[in-house]
């Protein structure tokens, strides 16, 4: 007995019934001998194809309620199967042959029965048809064998259209006609769809076999012959019915090979012609696009390549422009200022000259005054040069002179103010031209630095800051859960204006005491006082206008020394500035930092090499100093620099104190140089206790009142750390390291800890007789200058209060500042950029290779492979948007800066990467595999697909280390992949597969590859469909959730970046 073969979801089958139900038909009776007449066989066939189309619509809701998963448009899926046009041959042929076609046909009953037993036994590999009316134990007709039909008597009609019951169908049994199939324990026929064959079948005398069909005959029966088609099912169990690939078959009967030029897929109705420059062998089932895909990937890598290198070129010429600009200006100011030097000098030596022969005639021929006025000189004509040098005397602060050019026949009246600049010349001659004039106050002022007195940067008004003075009362800091203490009874004050260095041996909680200062300490428990111009304000509430130059060089490596510094003045000055005075502020520090010769190099990184590690050190120095704060803490700015590099540096944060700033930094072994710039000196003892606190003029003369004497040739701040290290013991009978602590705290007044007052003891019992109070500092903190405060924690992050009085730009300008940087960086990245697209060029060609589209899979395990792959990729390269400056962004936020700014401008940047990397991987998966769907259908999946990796790699980069967000990205797409491919029958698959990205983007794929199966490709499409549970209505849901789950994970990556960004 043949067994029946029939696809995996017997549900879909049973409704597949009532597609094909549609294709039935009744038709008035029609006598045979008319059937016959050629003349009236045309309209009896047009009038049974008439029935098929009207039925078609009487079914159609039912069609929609029970296939509606598997089918979006029913019309044109039936008509895709059963809308034969003008090719009814095979109706007509049928017709001439059995004489009585419509009493052939299976009625809606026999219909149904077929399919409901599919559902029954929802077997994947054979089915079995139960018995029924016609084909039993008992009555088994040559009708009920496969590809064979039979007829109901003469004088019976059939109602087609009847559900209910079976006609009695055991007469006149023949082979079924070409494009019918006859199921096997059935005596009726069914019409195949578009797209199969059915021809009758032929015996194989190799291995007795009717084929194409491959039933058997039944045995003892010599006379029965091989008949019709025997299963319309999925192509894995009826693939004969399917015509074969490299052919198309314009009718269900007729089989054409496919042409050259053209290439015809499985279950093909005609030919599809190829694209051109594309090759089509004959008889081959799809076109090699391989030169399409070659194509595209080298008009996207000339389009990027001129894009990449116009903006580098967009860049350098800017940065040549500006850099001409900057020469022009500075060549006039430096002209402007020689001539008003040579006006002084000539003007000051007539003066003498003058003074001195008025002073000869006088003794000579009168007693007039010294005093006296000289005849007025006769009016001439002055010159260009005169009249600039008059202006320049008459009024010596204006920039009148700073504006002209010598040798130009248009000089100009007056100079305008920095509000009124707007060209770019126009702001550098500005710039250049204060930057001069202080460079000539300082040569008279040796004490200043070449910038010198700041009040002469604005025309007429006294330009001043913001001060800020710190004062702290027995800061006590202890580890959490440990008994141990980091800095013990730390009183004192930084002023403002004046320079404090902060020294001690290793382990004196240098670093720990700035930390506490500026409210960066971490995992620890603070006591005493620390005000902020005698309030107890967190120092966070003045972060706008307090700097904190870290110990590591934390710059961007991959920016110019100009543009880093640029950019810290952009988002850290006040926003109403004008744009000629942050340029000047800028201008400023580079000169002062000696950074003029490196201005436009790249400050470099581990793996690029950029400027020498003492320039980067300056111009981490300078991103703090650019911003004019009131207070700058700096920890080892010294650290890696030469003498005169240090020096320099020295010199530079002198004329920020002459500004009013509060300057407080840690230095180890400064040179005898450096440590006479400082004005007051902090020396903490191991254990964080303080040994001295004052002016830097009085400490040798503190240790020198009780017997510690600086030896020559050594600085003071060197002999003193290493007797606090314990290398160099004291000449004093009596004195210890562990007193240094106390006698200070008892010089001063402070209490004594209980677990030092034996110490105490020792120094009474030591100086006994000796005068040791004589000499020393005034008290840093007198012991009634505050009152005792309430133990505090500067750990309040969140304080809405500003009290820095500036205003910064705000989230869109600091977003357009940080756009620009980040724009500059990915460009400075293009080496990598080209990595990541190669990659996804190979992984494109290896993946569409290898995975063949095949019928009853419609790609399935391509596209599981492209979602694994896609999703990598994109997320690792997605991760260095935020792993490569993590400190960076520490920095910045701490500053002030928007942190809203910085994530958009970072992923407004990666939208370009998420527009175009799919089109890459595209360019070669597409070509090589060459799948039914569009490529408009894959590029929007892949998209939707990348935007929503692209976010969920954002939150691992900003939660996890490099190393462990590399790991999370490779984890989480193979074992989603893994949960999105359980089957709809396995609890934990339908519970989580709905939830998983690739479970959309694969559904997605599947769908838009699916709809283009149409005709004989219907039943496949919806068991493979039901066996997968997916949903061809899903398609937008799909898309949709991609976008809303990348939308949801930046927003969880942004408030990541707001917890956890600053650990």
């Amino acid at each position: 007995m043949k067994r029946i073969r029939t696809p995996r979801n017997a549900c879909l089958e049973l409704l597949l019934l009532v597609l094909v139900l549609g294709s039935s038909w009744q038709v008035c009776c029609l006598d045979e001998n008319d059937s016959s007449n050629p003349k009236v066989l045309p309209l009896v066939t047009s009038m049974i194809y008439n029935q098929i189309l009207n039925l078609t619509q009487v079914f159609h809701v039912e069609i929609t309620e029970t296939l509606g998963f598997c089918t979006r448009d029913v019309d044109a899926d039936l008509n895709g199967a059963f809308k034969f046009q003008n090719n009814l041959d095979f109706l007509s042929n049928c017709v001439k042959e059995t004489k009585d076609v419509t009493k052939r046909i299976c009625t809606a009953a026999e219909m149904k029965f077929y399919f409901s037993s599919f559902m029954g036994t929802k077997s994947a590999d054979a089915q079995f048809l139960k018995p029924n009316i016609n084909c039993n134990l008992s009555s088994w007709v040559p009708g009920c064998e496969p590809g064979w039909g039979c007829t109901v008597p003469q004088n019976q009609q059939v109602d087609l259209k009847n559900s209910e019951n079976f006609p009695v169908r055991t007469r006149d049994c023949k082979a079924c006609c070409a494009g019918f199939f006859c199921p096997r324990g059935l005596t009726c026929m069914i019409p195949c769809p578009l797209g199969s064959y059915c021809p009758r079948a032929t015996l194989s005398k190799v291995t007795g076999r009717c084929q194409p069909y491959s039933y058997q005959l039944p045995p003892g029966k010599p006379n029965h012959t091989c008949g019709g088609a025997d299963i319309w099912a999925g192509v894995t169990s009826s693939d004969e019915i399917f015509c074969g690939a490299g052919s198309y078959c314009p009718t269900t009967t007729k089989k054409v090979q496919c042409g050259k030029g053209h290439y015809c897929r499985q279950g093909s109705t005609e030919q599809i012609a190829c694209f051109k420059l594309s090759s089509c062998n004959p008889n081959t089932d799809k076109q090699d696009m391989h030169l399409y895909g070659f194509m595209l990937i080298g008009t996207l890598s000339l389009v990027l390549t001129v894009f990449y290198n116009c903006s580098d070129q967009v860049i350098t010429t800017r940065h040549e422009r500006l850099a001409r600009s900057r020469e022009r200006a500075a060549k006039s100011a430096r002209e402007t200022a020689q001539a008003r030097q040579r006006w002084k000098v000539a003007k000051e030596a007539a003066k003498k000259q003058a003074v001195g022969l008025q002073k000869q005639l006088s003794r000579t021929f009168s007693r007039k005054p010294a005093d006296a006025s000289p005849p007025p000189m006769p009016p001439n004509e002055p010159g260009r040069l005169t009249e600039m040098v008059q202006s320049l005397e008459d009024s010596p602060d204006s920039h009148r002179g700073f504006d002209m050019t010598i040798g130009d026949r248009n000089i100009k009246k007056q100079m305008p103010k920095a509000k009124q600049l707007q060209s770019k010349s126009q702001i550098f001659k500005y710039a250049y031209g204060q930057l001069e004039k202080e460079k000539a106050m300082e040569q008279k002022n040796q004490n200043l630095t070449f910038s010198g007195v700041i009040s002469m940067a604005v025309d007429t008004d006294t330009k001043t800051r913001p001060t800020i003075e710190v004062a702290f009362k027995d800061l006590t800091i202890t580890l959490k859960h440990k008994n141990k203490h980091l800095m013990r009874r730390v009183t004192g004050k930084i002023l403002p204006g004046r320079v404090t260095a902060v020294m001690g041996p290793s382990g004196a909680g240098k670093t720990t005491f700035l930390s506490a200062v500026t409210g960066k300490i971490r995992g620890c428990h603070i006591s005493g006082s620390i005000l902020i111009n005698g309030r107890p304000d967190p120092i966070h509430c003045y972060k706008k206008i307090v700097g904190f130059v870290p110990q590591d060089d934390i710059v961007h490596g991959d920016l110019t020394v100009e543009e880093n510094l640029r950019f810290s003045a952009r988002c850290r000055l006040s926003e109403d500035m004008p744009k000629a005075d942050k340029v000047l502020v800028v201008e400023r520090v580079i000169e002062s930092l000696g950074l003029q010769g490196v201005r436009d190099s790249l400050v470099g990184t581990v793996q690029k090499r950029g400027i020498s590690g003492g320039q980067r050190k300056r111009v981490n120095v300078g991103l703090e100093m650019v911003m004019e704060p009131s207070l700058l803490i700096l920890d080892e700015p010294t650290s890696g620099l030469d003498s005169s590099s240090s020096n320099l540096l020295i010199r530079a944060l002198r004329r920020e104190s002459l500004e009013g700033v509060n300057v407080c930094m840690v230095v180890h072994q400064p040179s005898y140089a450096l440590y006479k710039m400082f004005d007051d000196l902090v020396l903490l003892a191991k254990g964080g206790l303080p040994v001295y606190h004052g002016p830097v003029k009085k400490v040798e003369e503190y240790f020198s009142s009780f017997g510690i004497n600086v030896p020559e040739r050594v600085t003071p701040p060197d002999h003193f750390i290493d007797i606090l290290e314990g290398i160099t013991k004291p000449t004093v009978p009596g004195l210890t390291v562990e007193q240094l602590p106390v006698r200070w705290m008892l010089y001063n007044g402070y209490t004594v800890p209980s677990d030092m007052l034996q110490i105490c003891d020792e120094i009474a019992a030591a100086s006994k007789g000796n005068n040791t109070g004589q000499a020393g500092p005034e008290p840093a903190f007198a012991s009634n200058d505050l009152k005792d405060k309430q133990e505090h924690s500067q750990l309040n992050f969140f304080m809405n209060q500003d009290l820095s009085n500036r205003r910064t730009p705000g989230v869109i300008r600091q977003y357009r500042y940080f756009l620009g940087r980040t724009v500059k960086q990915r460009l400075r990245e293009g080496q990598l950029i080209a990595a990541d697209y190669l990659i996804l060029l190979v992984a494109g060609a290896c993946l569409g290779t290898l995975s063949t589209v095949k019928g009853d899979t419609f790609g399935y395990y391509g596209y599981m492979y492209t979602v694994i792959a896609v999703s990598l990729l994109c997320k690792i390269s997605a991760l260095r948007s935020f792993t490569i400056d993590k400190l960076q962004y520490k920095r910045e936020r701490e500053s002030g800066m928007s942190s809203l700014a910085y994530f958009l401008s970072k992923d407004s940047v990666d939208h370009f990467n998420t527009l175009v990397k799919p089109m890459v991987f595209l360019s070669m998966f597409y070509s090589f595999s060459n799948p039914r769907s569009t490529f408009l259908d894959n590029y929007v999946v892949l998209l939707c697909l990348t935007y929503c990796v692209t976010g969920i790699a954002y939150v691992f980069a900003i939660l996890f280390q490099p190393s462990q967000a590399q790991l999370w990205c490779v984890l989480v797409p193979v074992v989603l992949t893994l949960i999105a491919n359980q089957g709809k029958d396995d609890k934990f698959g339908r519970l989580f597969s709905g939830y998983c990205y690739p479970s959309w983007a694969l559904e997605a794929f599947l769908i838009a590859n699916a709809e283009r199966y149409t005709g004989v490709w219907l039943i496949t499409r919806c068991a493979t469909l039901n066996d997968m549970g997916y949903d061809v209505h899903h398609w937008t849901y799909n898309l949709i959730s991609l976008l809303v789950s990348g939308i949801l994970c930046r927003f969880l990556a942004f408030f990541c970046l707001l917890r956890f960004g600053n650990k």
